[in-house]
């Protein structure tokens, strides 16, 4: 999609962060943006200063690990633009717990926003952008922790992993019809995402926040607080990549080469194992 200027996106998680350093530089190039958040004063407040630069945007509140929420508010984006060319599936939470620490609320909070939110993303606005036939493109964030596992956020990374999955295979079977697909796997960047708890919406039960606070793999989430305070990656950086990302087709979106390594050592384990059976026959 090398001409923005006009198209309408619609954006998850984009009241702060990386949400709303794609929803603002894609203003910026003349983009309509429908920022959803379940954060309702800080959408209000994203929306209010964007809107000070002329930008063409609203916002609409939405709890996305409930798909009838997400469905609503991709009707109030098609009622308010019209039709929607860009998807970009990145609200995301930290949540999980290390092995024998897990509960069935932590899985399910995590799953539901980082994985299941962009599945229904997909379904829901998949179709809305095919039928209008101008083409368009779907980014949903995962992290380089969808391609490298870390043994203290496993239910992160297994969720991310996921978006890694989809992405990849929705890629190949949206080419044809003229949409693309991104996967973007950040490093750390300075966000509140290490403070997701304080969205954890009502039906879960609150020790989810509490595993996150107090829990075993606290100590590891302050270290990474501490990381992204003092050394963490500009948002707004992200933001120009995505916009450049979704201009040029890029399948993947990455913010930095200090996780390369640890992928590269991924891919030769990997290939170690197909090593370990080269010149054996498998019986038929």
């Amino acid at each position: 999609m090398k001409d923005l200027v006009g198209r309408t996106a619609f954006v998850t998680g984009a009241a702060s962060g990386i949400g709303l350093a794609i929803a603002t530089s894609l203003a910026q190039a003349g983009v309509k943006v429908m920022l959803c958040d379940i954060e309702e004063p800080a959408l209000a407040a994203a929306v209010a200063k964007l809107k000070q630069t002329n930008a063409d945007v609203d916002g609409v509140k939405a709890d996305v690990s409930l798909k009838s929420e997400l469905q609503a508010a991709a009707d109030a984006t098609i009622a308010r633009f019209g039709k929607v060319h860009i998807l970009v599936n990145n609200a995301g939470v930290s949540g999980g717990g290390v092995y024998r620490a897990w509960t069935d609320a932590a899985w399910n909070w995590t799953l539901d926003i980082n994985l299941m939110a962009v599945v229904w993303g997909m379904e829901i606005f998949g179709p809305l952008i095919e039928q209008h036939g101008d083409g368009g493109h779907i980014v949903s964030t995962a992290s380089l922790a969808g391609l490298v596992a870390s043994p203290n956020l496993i239910p992160y990374c297994v969720s991310k992993y996921g978006v890694v999955a989809i992405s990849e295979a929705l890629r190949v079977e949206l080419a044809p019809r003229g949409i693309g697909v991104s996967v973007l796997c950040p490093g750390v960047i300075r966000t509140q995402i290490m403070e997701s708890e304080r969205n954890l919406p009502p039906r879960f039960d609150r020790s989810v926040g509490d595993i996150v606070r107090t829990g075993p793999t606290s100590e590891r989430l302050q270290g990474l607080r501490e990381q992204m305070s003092a050394s963490g990656i500009d948002p707004a950086y992200v933001g120009e990549l995505v916009r450049e990302g979704i201009e040029n087709d890029w399948a993947y979106i990455f913010t930095d080469n200090e996780y390369e390594p640890a992928i590269e050592k991924r891919f030769t384990a990997i290939k170690a194992g197909f090593d370990h059976i080269r010149g054996r026959v498998p019986p038929r």
